[in-house]
């Protein structure tokens, strides 16, 4: 298999060099950006399987980046912040980021959360694990094309996104605790806030209901639902 592609988005370049010397190290291929408009040009150049990503950058901030990288692709992010507020942790989630880390960090650990999410990012492609299509009512989720279809339009959804509305939707009216989710969709190794789910649920909600009836409810004090609707035979 290929060397997994990363690049490294941070203003201040000895962070970036820091941070690209411990994934050489590990043999990923690295591509380096100092500023919000070269990191989106870079990426639409290289097209790197995952982004590092700083939420203050000059010219365009980290947060407007992830908007606009998932508008066009569904790569991989890790947003880096120096900020410690949880608010300002979650508007990166919100837009599509993957998973965070607060500055200062350690390089091991972010070589950690890198190796995590290039092993969810490599499971979803698995073709030897057998994933159905899953049909509803009104809601498509086609785990091979990664696409979801609501009245027969297609819905656009981050990886994380769509990854939590299928293991929901797999299970119909199940009630899945945050912990169990974050076990299923952001693995055993991630290491933030349980709050993450409550964004992700509330940015699903968000493009597929849109005035209609609930895709996903809430179960107040444990957790949350799929209710799209039966499921139908394939």
């Amino acid at each position: 298999m290929d060397a997994a592609s990363i690049l490294v988005v941070d203003d201040e370049q000895p962070i970036v060099d820091l941070v690209a010397s411990y994934l050489l190290a590990e043999g990923y291929t690295v591509h380096r950006a100092f500023d919000g408009p070269s990191a989106l040009a870079l990426a639409r150049t290289v097209k790197p399987d995952l982004v590092i990503l700083d939420v203050m950058l000059p010219g365009l901030d980290g947060v407007e980046v992830c908007r606009r990288l998932h508008q066009e692709t569904a790569v991989y992010v890790l947003m880096l912040t120096a900020r410690t507020d949880e608010v300002d942790k979650l508007i990166g989630l919100s837009v599509g980021a993957d998973d965070y880390m607060t500055k200062p960090f350690s390089p091991r650990e972010l070589v950690a959360r890198v190796k995590a999410m290039m092993r969810r990012a490599r499971a979803s492609l698995d073709k030897t694990v057998e994933r159905p299509v899953l049909q509803f009512d009104t809601l498509s989720i086609d785990p091979e094309r990664r696409e979801v279809k609501s009245h027969g339009s297609l819905i656009e959804l981050t990886p994380r996104e769509f990854d939590l509305l299928y293991a929901m939707a797999s299970y119909p009216g199940r009630v899945f605790t945050r912990e169990e989710l974050l076990q299923r969709v952001w693995g055993p190794d991630f290491a933030g806030i349980d709050r993450v789910v409550d964004v992700y649920v509330g940015t699903l909600r968000r493009k597929l209901e849109e005035g209609g009836p609930p895709v996903v409810q809430t179960v107040r004090g444990v957790g949350y639902k799929f209710v799209g609707g039966p499921r139908s035979a394939t």
